[in-house]
């Protein structure tokens, strides 16, 4: 019976050796084999006790068998197991790869297909944009793991981060028209106002005394050509969605004094997050087709303005900078200090790319900061840090300035990066929910992330009055509020406001939409005291109204605020049911 019982028992092991050995690769690796040692070493020692009793008396029964089986043949294999872990990760790679030209194989078939649906100039418009998307796609399935290695930045020199009160000392020399000339106005138009309840372009609803953004910066470019008898073109980049309204808006700017260019960015296809091919069936874009294509953010500005032809040609006309920036941004106005220190700079350390930062609130902790990585300049987003380091980098004490996306850029160094294939920016993946219900992504970059590819690259810490963006109703309220006087459509902070700082603004939802928002205020309140004003509910302003201080007013759900004409609040929390009735 003992016999059976051996014999058995060294089947089982050896089957269970043979098990273990062909799982090693993935089961026992690295720090496994070295738990396991120390496993068998502890279960080795009580063995080796029993082991001596038993020998006294001969007595050996099944399951010390199988542990003289075990022991033996693992501490056999156990110096190969380095050889199963380097065979693993070497399958694992070759198997990620195979995987990867698969997908790549699989993308580039599906866009010959749509591809295959268009004609003429369409076709041809497609087929350079589908060339920019499949550099992404690549780059896409390449990237491992975070882009930045946290203890390799470092806070940018002193001497790159320049500050703009020394700037603005600088006497503006008699040449400032001439540096005018070399400047092109870039304004990004390819948002749409959905997000503020209105349809079409963003760059057409109204800020300020029914002046749209487009609007004030043809008023303040046009102003600059006067005043200085010069020419500074004004280039719009428009996107699929934007571009057939704002050419249709454009006819009203025919008699100013301003040349207007447009171009449009690249559409690329939303991605199937599951299956990682395009969403889209065919090139369209109205209608049902729409959600199937996206413009792939600002970064695209530097391949499409090149594959426009706009580019080589305000080149050939002389010139040699431009200044990009937000249609909504309201403080981006074209500064001749900041040109003036671009064009002053050495010509053996020729600044190719200026981005203007500001001081940090702790409204901007999601904010892009500039940093000093491997010997330059680098554009820091909050997708690219470590999770483990994202509360570090919204701290306001280690990262104290933030990107405005106010930059000024050299078109030379444009085009020859471009043709270098050198603008080496990082992929925002950016998931999305289609009204379906699928999910899906769309691959971006970011403008000022190829900062680290132009040489002598500076950021210059500019006043806060510089970013001013009009996000939502909430920001609407102030650039449409006495906090601020309108000249040659240009906003800046009115003289009577004794704090630099502007008021913080919370709107409820119910002014989520500019035509709510608009209904809810026979005229805009007094601001030029506000500090703080949070509105929640159903709450309406009279007309005259002040406000001062800190102001909260909450109208809970069934009930209705109106703040009557004339009315004075001033450090005061309003709540309940106010409503004035008319009679």
């Amino acid at each position: 019976m003992s016999g059976v019982w051996f014999t058995d028992g060294l089947i089982r092991c050896f089957l269970g050796l043979q098990f273990i050995i062909s799982q090693a690769p993935a089961a026992v690796p690295g720090i496994w084999c070295q738990v396991i040692d120390v496993y068998l070493l502890l279960n080795g020692l009580i063995f080796s006790g029993k082991l001596l009793k038993t020998i006294e008396d001969y007595r050996l029964d099944f399951w010390d068998l199988i542990w003289i089986n075990f022991l033996g043949t693992y501490f056999v294999i156990r110096p190969k197991m380095s050889v199963f872990e380097d065979l693993s990760k070497a399958g694992m790679a070759e198997f990620q790869e195979k995987l990867r030209l698969q997908h790549e194989t699989s993308m580039h078939k599906e866009l010959e297909k749509l591809l295959a649906t268009a004609k003429g100039a369409e076709q041809e418009i497609s087929k350079k944009d589908f060339e920019g998307f499949k550099n992404l796609f690549h780059r896409f399935l390449q990237v491992k793991g975070p882009s930045v290695k946290w203890d390799k930045i470092h806070k940018p020199p002193e001497d790159l981060i320049h500050p703009y009160d020394k700037i603005k000392a600088q006497v503006l020399p008699d040449s400032v028209a001439a540096s005018l000339n070399k400047l092109v106005v870039v304004k990004l138009n390819g948002g749409l106002g959905t997000s503020m309840g209105c349809k079409g372009p963003k760059s057409v609803i109204s800020v300020r005394n029914e002046n749209t953004f487009l609007d004030l910066t043809v008023h303040q470019i046009e102003h600059l050509n006067k005043t200085f008898n010069v020419d500074v073109p004004l280039v719009l980049m428009n996107s699929f969605n934007t571009d057939e309204d704002t050419k249709k808006i454009l006819q009203k700017y025919t008699h100013h004094r301003v040349h207007i260019h447009t171009f449009n960015q690249s559409r690329y296809p939303r991605i199937n997050k599951e299956s990682l091919l395009p969403v889209a069936k065919d090139l369209g874009v109205h209608g049902d087709h729409g959600d199937a294509w996206y413009p792939p953010g600002h970064g695209d500005i530097y391949a499409s303005f090149y594959n426009s032809g706009l580019l080589d040609q305000l080149i050939a006309a002389g010139k040699e900078y431009i200044f990009v920036s937000n249609i909504d941004n309201l403080g981006a106005t074209v500064d001749l200090f900041i040109l003036n220190h671009l064009m002053t700079q050495p010509k053996d350390k020729r600044c190719e790319f200026i981005m203007e930062v500001t001081d940090k609130t702790r409204a901007d902790v999601k904010g892009g900061t500039l940093i000093q990585y491997d010997d330059k300049l680098r554009l820091l987003e909050i997708a690219q840090v470590p999770k483990a380091h994202v509360d570090e980098f919204k701290s306001v004490t280690k990262f104290k300035i933030f990107n405005t996306n106010n930059l000024w850029i050299s078109l030379a160094a444009i085009k020859r990066l471009h043709e270098q294939n050198a603008m080496d920016m990082e992929i925002i993946v950016n998931p999305k929910t289609l009204d379906g219900g699928l999910n899906v992504i769309q691959l971006e970059t970011a403008v000022g992330a190829a900062i680290k590819a132009f040489d002598n690259a500076l950021g210059v810490n500019v006043p806060r009055s510089r970013f001013l963006p009009v996000k939502t109703s909430s920001d609407l309220l102030l650039v449409m509020s006495n906090l601020y006087s309108l000249d040659a459509g240009s906003l800046t902070m009115s003289k009577k406001r004794e704090f630099p700082s502007t008021p913080h603004v919370k709107l409820g939802s119910s002014f989520t939409k500019v035509h709510d928002f608009l209904m809810r205020f026979e005229s805009i309140p007094d601001m030029l005291e506000l500090d703080h004003l949070t509105v929640s509910g159903d709450v309406t302003f009279g007309k005259n109204v002040s406000l001062k201080g800190t102001v909260i007013i909450i109208a809970n759900h069934g009930d209705r605020i109106d703040i009557p004409a004339g009315a004075v609040l001033e450090n005061k929390i309003v709540s309940g049911n106010l409503r004035i009735l008319d009679h």
